[in-house]
């Protein structure tokens, strides 16, 4: 994937950021995840961040079952800039997030307008503003095991243009679209390179069409 001219520099990622925290959603770093804005609180949020650099940061509850009024959250999401945004006449933000670079939480701010802020650390993910060269794994084996991830999970794909996207983006919405486990995101997010991630999601596919299969068989037992 080609550099964005728009994308901020290293030294440009902001050193607070507001949060977006969504179970099962994962954003990772150009990758584009439209979303559809309605309550008040992220209203303000889209906002604020459409008067300023545009930033949010993507992040999973820690404890998707927490009942407290702010859950706790994971250390590490992933910044988006809104690259396209639009209003509904029912009072509704549709916009796209583009992912720019992950980050650690150092420490929660106040609350504002009613969303979350936290002070940020991207030095451990500096890496994920440079366009990713060739992943180090096995293709074909992903491929084989998505056809027959997909089929249980009754998705449709256009499998020309699978066998044609370039490794990165390749890897990053299967990551993003595939409706794995939020803890199986979580470590798809964590992962410290697009090899290791693409390792991981074979994994993840491979086991999650055994554990099918498995089920099945005691099924008819």
């Amino acid at each position: 994937m080609s550099p964005n001219p728009f994308d901020p520099t290293f030294d440009q990622l902001p050193e607070i950021l507001p949060i977006f925290p969504l179970t099962g959603v994962l954003l990772l770093p150009r990758g584009k995840l439209p979303l559809n804005v309605f309550e008040p609180r992220y209203l303000a949020m889209i906002e604020d961040a459409l008067a300023g650099n545009r930033m949010i940061g993507i992040i999973q509850p820690s404890d998707p079952l927490s009942r407290a009024s702010v859950p706790p959250v994971y250390p590490i999401g992933c910044a988006g800039r809104i690259t396209s945004f639009s209003e509904t006449d029912d009072g509704r933000y549709l916009i796209t997030l583009t992912g720019v670079c992950r980050f650690e939480t150092v420490r929660e701010l106040p609350i504002v307008r009613g969303y979350r802020r936290v002070d940020v650390s991207w030095e451990r993910f500096a890496a994920d503003l440079d366009e990713a060269g060739p992943a180090l794994f096995d293709r074909a084996r992903l491929v084989e095991g998505l056809r027959t991830y997909f089929k249980i999970q009754g998705i449709s794909a256009n499998w020309d243009a699978v066998e044609s996207t370039p490794d990165e983006r390749l890897v990053t919405s299967l990551a993003m679209i595939c409706p794995f486990e939020p803890s199986e995101k979580q470590a798809l997010l964590e992962c410290g390179s697009l090899s290791e991630r693409a390792s991981m999601m074979v994994a993840i596919i491979e086991m999650s069409v055994l554990d099918k299969r498995s089920g099945d068989t005691m099924a008819r037992h």
